[in-house]
């Protein structure tokens, strides 16, 4: 099914108009308002044509192509529509795959275009020539190349319609300058995006249920396509239907509340083993919304039981048994599965087999609650500690935010921590940081402010990744983009030396200094004095009594503002290397 609604009241044609126009004029019959970018020579006639749609039609401005990838990233996951991101020719596009890459792991439906001199030049072999569909095509959905002024609308319709339909991910375009100079009369209609609220056949999903009712120790390992198809509440009946405990795999959006007693957390990211110490151990498992698995480094072999029985349901198609075999795939959009599944659920289960089913919900419910005041416990010890701990720094704003506030969280090794004051519940208020690529904090919270002006919206980023991305903090100034950024300060790529704490291990190599590269000091950076050079007001947070004053003034500031977070670089269990001064 497609939807084919076509455009109201269609504005009459430019006189004499040409490319640049008609593509303008196409992205605003698609509802979309924001383009990101960094302005480049090839594009300067498409750049200059775009005060005539002011404000109607705003150019958001970076510094540098991996923040406007990074920016339109954030504003794409927080709108799940499709969302134009510019860069410039070949050196441009090369600056911004990192974070294109970001974008394709983590689903984004980003439409990049990329200028060039135009075909006329092609044979020339002239400066800043380049294959850049080539370049892309390994980072995207889909990669082209418009080479006729008639097909320009043709192709970035198609481009939008590809980027926004699920499995949704980055797009590439590109435009040679002589394509959008050339006249242009295609007409203006608004993309046509089809349906995909599709779910497997009854007869499927009583196979499933039945499966799943029989089960003594069931699992769910959901991910972001839960989020995408906005299904929270569905999976949440499914797993208290059947007493299964939830796991996040590739999951960075609030798919189930964490305070739900049957949420377990997320898998590993960087090692198969700590997954696998989960997943062994369930006879069921239910897979949604993700892939199995997301880790750096997965286990090739036994990361399910022998005997346990496995059903993915995506609609991703790619993802379902592709590296481990399935007893059930289905083809079916999460929330509309998972709800005819919990019917099935519903007419399937025995009351003894629900009584199991609460019995394990209410065991699973209790060590959870136990482990959490067990944690809590061990952050009071902590509480008045200098240099700071990030528990004491989420307890506080925790206490100050509104309750619709929004959270980027890119604070990597002090992420938990975080999620433990401030937990993620509810769609739309959470997002981690996801793909891989370091430095998405603080672009991607100026997307996610632009798509959500109303609400308060505050980003956390590490020393370490901000500082692949800081020249975003003059795009929140310059565009007066009111995020609140907080810099985990630790002096350390703290998440290496956790990293060769567990290579060594593997290795049996004895503990010793850590790599001299993994410390961030000497000369140490001073991200206040950093973000006032570029236009944002900012403070320095060294002790527990500065914090409350610290959130309270970023929170009354009307515009970015940002807060340097010095915190301890403590590994408990070690006392290795250089301590930065702490």
């Amino acid at each position: 099914m497609v939807s084919l609604t076509k455009q109201s009241n269609e504005k009459p044609l430019k006189a004499n108009r040409n490319g640049r126009f008609a593509m303008i004029e196409q992205l605003l019959a698609d509802g979309i308002n924001y383009m990101f970018g960094n302005p480049g020579t090839v594009e300067q006639g498409f750049l200059d044509a775009l005060k005539d749609y002011y404000p109607e039609f705003e150019y958001i401005f970076a510094l540098q192509e991996t923040i406007a990838v990074g920016a339109g990233d954030g504003y794409a996951r927080a709108t799940k529509k499709p969302t134009i991101v510019q860069l410039h020719s070949g050196v441009g596009l090369g600056n911004g795959i990192g974070m294109i890459y970001q974008a394709m792991r983590g689903h984004a439906p980003l439409v990049v275009l990329a200028g060039e001199a135009g075909i006329c030049y092609d044979a020339m072999d002239a400066q800043m020539a380049a294959d850049l569909v080539s370049m892309a095509k390994p980072v995207t959905k889909w990669s082209t190349r418009v080479v006729d002024p008639s097909s320009l609308l043709r192709v970035l319709r198609r481009a939008i319609k590809i980027a926004a339909t699920p499995p949704m991910g980055p797009v590439f375009v590109s435009l040679p300058m002589d394509i959008l100079d050339a006249p242009n009369c295609e007409e203006v209609v608004p993309t046509s995006f089809p349906v995909t609220r599709v779910a497997p056949e009854p007869d499927q999903l009583a196979k499933a249920a039945t499966l799943l009712a029989a089960a003594k120790h069931p699992l769910i390992i959901m991910g972001d396509g839960v989020a995408f198809s906005d299904a929270q509440a569905e999976l949440t009946d499914v797993a208290e239907l059947i007493g299964a405990q939830v796991w996040g795999a590739d999951s960075s959006e609030a798919n189930m509340s964490a305070t739900h007693p049957l949420f377990g957390g997320l898998l590993g990211h960087m090692f198969g083993d700590d997954s696998r110490r989960i997943t062994s151990q369930a006879d069921v498992i239910l897979i949604t919304g993700t892939y199995v698995f997301p880790e750096v480094f997965p286990a090739l072999s036994g990361v399910f039981a022998s005997s346990a029985k496995v059903i993915h349901i995506d609609l991703n198609t790619y993802e379902i048994a592709k590296n481990f075999p399935v007893d059930l795939g289905l083809l079916g959009d999460p929330k509309t599965s998972l709800s005819k599944l919990a019917i099935a659920l519903e007419s399937t289960l025995t009351p003894k087999q629900k009584q199991e089913a609460s019995f394990r919900a209410s065991r699973i419910a209790e060590n959870k609650k136990r482990e959490s005041t067990a944690r809590l416990e061990a952050d009071k010890a902590v509480r008045d500690s200098v240099p700071l701990h990030m528990t004491r720094f989420a307890e506080e704003l925790a206490a100050h935010l509104p309750a619709d506030a929004i959270i980027f969280d890119e604070a990597i090794t002090n992420s938990p921590e975080l999620c433990r004051y401030i937990p993620p519940t509810k769609l739309g208020q959470y997002y981690q940081t996801r793909g891989g690529s370091l430095g998405v904090g603080i672009p991607g919270a100026i997307g996610i402010k632009l798509a959500n002006p109303d609400k308060t919206v505050v980003a956390f980023t590490g020393d370490g990744g901000s500082m692949y991305t800081i020249q975003a903090l003059w795009t929140a100034a310059h565009h007066n983009i009111d995020a609140k950024f907080v810099i985990c300060n630790n002096h350390s790529y703290q998440i290496l030396k956790l990293n060769i704490l567990h290579y060594w291990g593997e290795q049996e190599i004895p503990e010793h200094d850590y790599p001299s590269s993994f410390n961030l000091c000497n000369p140490n950076i001073d991200f206040a004095e950093l973000a006032r050079s570029l236009g944002v007001q900012a403070i320095r947070v060294e002790k527990p009594d500065q914090i409350a004053p610290a959130i309270q003034k970023a929170l009354d500031h009307n515009g970015p503002f940002l807060i340097d977070l010095v915190l301890t670089n403590e590994i408990v269990g070690t006392n290795i290397g250089v301590k930065c001064g702490q």
